[in-house]
């Protein structure tokens, strides 16, 4: 996505990243680079949500002091998911306002397979969670957001790892896709899970809002100007009882960007601070967040309640069938195409990565059954096991493809 992003890092200095060796200033410069490629972050976060899981079962109490420990007016807990989470989406929002611009959403015909797609794959899933929780017994139909979502990170981080041989063109599907869907998650959580807005504080945030995209029309560069303006607008947001990650999405795309410039804040700021929200937003929220009880009791719940039912099977069968018929139904009805280098095996194997939704979906769990810890545990856990499974099928599909189109040069 960067237009101007750095040569590779060698590979001898990698494993001094991860000993207790020495590092020298070129070792740290490496570091942010690791970063901002999918495989790094993606294997973070892994590692932080495995953490997570058996801190919060070999030592709960800990585990849940740590989350209901206070810092100021909010618990750590609250402040992973309404402070941290912030920088994950206004990183987000930058990615989309510079695909809006100048990437893969700038020309609708070419956007509008993986739009199409995307969209279908998240209406598909809430209807089938919707359908298994209005029949069940017990059911909670105010969850049906949480199969929604694509994680962006763990689905670039699987291609990267099994697909890297795939056409780049499959890469741009499946980012397009989960661009959508992290726009789609952020609309309905500004939507649906916001009650009680104080009008007073949402025109404070909407003025910080204003001001920041003034600033930027005057092309102001000076970063020690738009940081207390940033943390001013999220508090507004917090304040107002909207939730405060919409402040993130919000500064990232009244942020300047120009087709014309590759190096506009946009690139710049993404390139800033894509890194750090891989490397410690995003896994301190998995840390903080992922956390759940894992036993035989819990595991039957996941595929015999309503709410654990839906959630798997909206994620593991839901997203692969509304992201694969959607794109077909809109090659195959209209005058958009899929890339030509595409075929329809990959976009299926695409459409069962899309499958995992983890951040978001986690986040989204959270929202929908607040003050219900039972009901937020099962839906993480039923979250975890959908998206390992999704992340596993996806992963056989991308290697076989892989593997086909290697004997296949090899043949010619």
């Amino acid at each position: 996505m960067n237009q101007h992003r750095p040569d590779r890092p060698r590979r001898d200095r990698l494993p001094r990243l991860f000993t207790f060796g020495a590092l020298g200033a070129d070792d740290l410069r490496v570091l942010p680079e690791l970063l901002r490629g999918e495989t790094v972050g993606g294997a973070l976060m892994l590692a932080a949500t495995v953490a997570a899981l058996l801190w919060a079962n070999l030592g709960p109490e800990s585990y849940e002091g740590l989350r209901h420990t206070y810092l100021g007016p909010l618990n750590l807990q609250h402040w992973a998911a309404d402070g941290l989470l912030t920088v994950f989406f206004f990183v987000a929002g930058l990615e989309l306002k510079r695909e809006f611009v100048s990437g893969s959403l700038s020309r609708p015909r070419d956007a509008l397979v993986p739009v199409v797609a995307a969209i279908a794959g998240m209406v598909v899933p809430a209807g089938i969670y919707l359908v298994t929780n209005l029949v069940g017994r017990d059911g909670k139909p105010t969850g049906w957001a949480i199969p929604m979502a694509t994680d962006i990170a763990f689905a670039l981080a699987i291609l990267a790892a099994v697909g890297s041989r795939l056409p780049t063109s499959l890469r741009a599907f499946l980012l397009t896709l989960a661009i959508v869907d992290d726009l789609g998650a952020i609309i309905v959580i500004a939507v649906v899970f916001t009650s009680g807005v104080s009008l007073a504080w949402l025109a404070g945030a909407l003025g910080c809002a204003g001001v920041w995209w003034f600033l930027q029309r005057r092309r102001v560069d000076l970063g020690w100007v738009y940081v207390p303006l940033f943390v001013l607008g999220w508090w507004c947001m917090l304040s107002s009882g909207v939730h405060a990650t919409i402040a993130g999405v919000l500064f990232g795309l009244l942020t300047r960007s120009t087709a014309e410039d590759p190096h506009d804040p946009a690139d710049r700021w993404q390139h800033f601070w894509h890194p750090i929200s891989a490397g410690a937003v995003v896994p301190m929220f998995a840390l903080l967040s992922a956390g759940v009880s894992v036993n035989l009791p819990a595991l039957r719940e996941v595929f015999t309640t309503p709410v654990g039912l839906g959630i798997v099977l909206g994620l593991v069968l839901g997203k692969p069938i509304g992201v694969f018929g959607g794109a077909y139904l809109t090659a195959r009805f209209t005058r958009a195409t899929l890339a030509p280098d595409l075929r329809w095996l990959e976009v299926f194997s695409v459409s069962m990565l899309a499958g995992v939704g983890f951040t978001v979906a986690i986040f989204v769990s959270e929202l929908a059954f607040v003050g219900d810890e039972h009901l937020v545990s099962e839906a993480k856990a039923a979250v975890l096991i959908a998206s390992a499974i999704a992340g596993v099928l996806a992963a056989i599909g991308l290697r076989r493809r892989t593997a086909h189109r290697v004997a296949l040069q090899q043949d010619s």
